[in-house]
This record gives C-alpha cells, structure tokens and sequence, in this order.
C-alpha cells in the first residue's frame, strides 16, 4: 500500500516569514472584500438618499416580523431620539451586511492557507465542516427569522393596554437602535448555537472527547443549554426554549454524528 507523503516534504518548507506574508495577503483579500462590500451596502443608491441604500432595505427586511404583527394590530412605527442614532443604525446595517457576506471569502482564504499543509485525507475530513459552518449558522438565522421573532414580539406586543378612563394607553414604539441589536443578538445567538455539532465533531475527531463521553455528559450539556438560552435571548420563556431546545437536538445529533465518525477513523487508522 502506498504512503501518503507530508505535504511538507513534496518540497523546500516555506519559511515563517514566507508563512506570515502568505497569511497577511489572504486576510489582507478578506478584509478588502468587507470594507469594499461596507461601502456599497451604506452608499445611497442612485436617485435616493440614505434611506435608499441596501443598509436601509436590509433593515426593513429584518423589522418586517414587526411590521406585520403592529399592521395586523392597526399601525405603528418605529422612532430614534439621539440626532445620531438613525445614521449609526445604517452605519451598523452595512457593517452586519458586509460581515455576512464576506464571511464565506474569509473561510475561502483561510482555507487555501491550510490546506497545502494537510495531508489529503485531512483535507477531506476538514472540508465538510467548513461548509458546514455558513449553512448551520444560516439554519439558526433563518428559525430566528421565521420563527423566534414572531412569537416573540407577539409576546412582548401583548403588554400593550388601551387607554380608559383615569388610565393612559401604553403603546410600543421601539427604537431602531434597540430593535437592531436585539434582533442582531438573537441572529448571532442562534447562529452560533447551530454550530455545536461542528465544534464537537471536530473535538471527537481530535481525540478529545467520545461518544460515550458526549453521552455520559448529557445532563449537563442539557443544564448549560437552558443557561445560555436565558443569557442570550430575551427575558421571556418562549425565546428561551426556542433556543434551548434546538441546542439540545443538536447535541443529540453531535452524538449519533461521532458513534459514526469514530468507526470510520478507526478502519482508516487500520488502513
């Protein structure tokens, strides 16, 4: 059977500075795709001003739950009380617009750094979990979208009271700052929570733990889940079990997902 060769002696090592300029360029690429994506998601559009940008469509795209829910109810708006605090907002939206989609040349440029220092069956072993990554924390976007807003603003809507007699109505009128980083909080919080299958692949195919250790550890991981859950989402119970309990099926996924993978290292250690 033939041997695989270290990619390190098909010919002379690179050396270190070799190595930080390579890795200096490819970030460099990362980072100019992000500020060049940055400024076109905040520049106005031709014929518009500010408020015809993409930054401002991305941001009624993400208040459109909202939006919904107060048309349904008869109306409402949303308002900003700082002079600034309309222009940070658009400032913010073109920066979480241009960190979303420049994060997949991110992940491209470092991969094409690490990937000649692999051997090939580690390139395959590790490809799959960096494609892995974007469309898991798209999966958690998505049920934070769709899902988790909705009834969390009917939630939150329903405190609402008419005004009576001796009694001011109370009305919601959010902020778009505040609107804007709870809803960016609950993307990036479900997000990440959606990439626990990942990372504990990654350590069950690192040795570091097992299957049955990720089993006996079951009780706890369940702990943790509701922990940060409560942490992460607002204080209501709904959010906090939209986001616990996901965490949990993922961790039984992560499970059922190493009893396979172990196996499969154990016949290619023997091959």
């Amino acid at each position: 059977m033939a041997v695989e060769q270290n990619p390190e002696d098909e010919g002379a090592q690179m050396s270190l500075i070799g190595h930080l300029t390579e890795l200096r360029n490819r970030l460099g690429v990362a980072v100019l795709a992000f500020i060049i994506l940055f400024l076109i998601a905040v520049a106005p559009m031709p014929g518009g001003g500010f408020n015809n940008s993409i930054a401002s469509h991305v941001f009624i795209f993400l208040q459109a739950p909202l939006a919904e829910i107060l048309e349904e109810k008869g109306g409402g708006r949303m308002i900003f009380t700082a002079l600034h605090e309309g222009f940070f907002t658009q400032i913010k939206v073109g920066f979480f617009t241009a960190l979303c989609i420049s994060f997949p040349i991110l992940s491209i440029q470092i991969w094409k750094f690490i990937a000649p220092a692999l051997y090939r069956n580690e390139r395959n072993a590790f490809l799959p979990f960096l494609i892995a990554t974007p469309v898991l924390f798209a999966l958690g976007a998505a049920m934070v979208y769709y899902v988790v807003t909705p009834m969390a603003w009917n939630f939150f809507i329903g405190f609402e009271m008419a005004g009576t007699e001796g009694a001011l109505a109370i009305e919601i009128e959010p902020r778009i700052s505040e609107y804007l980083s709870l809803i960016m909080r609950l993307i990036f919080a479900f997000g990440l929570a959606f990439e626990l299958p990942v990372v504990l692949l990654l350590m069950v195919r690192a040795g570091l733990v097992s299957p049955e250790g990720l089993a006996e550890k079951r009780k706890f991981a369940i702990v943790i889940a509701f922990v940060a859950a409560a942490i992460l989402t607002p204080p209501d119970v709904v959010s906090q079990l939209l986001l616990a309990l996901p965490i949990i099926a993922l961790y039984e996924v992560s499970i059922i997902g190493a009893r396979i993978l172990v196996p499969k290292e154990a016949n290619e250690a023997a091959d």
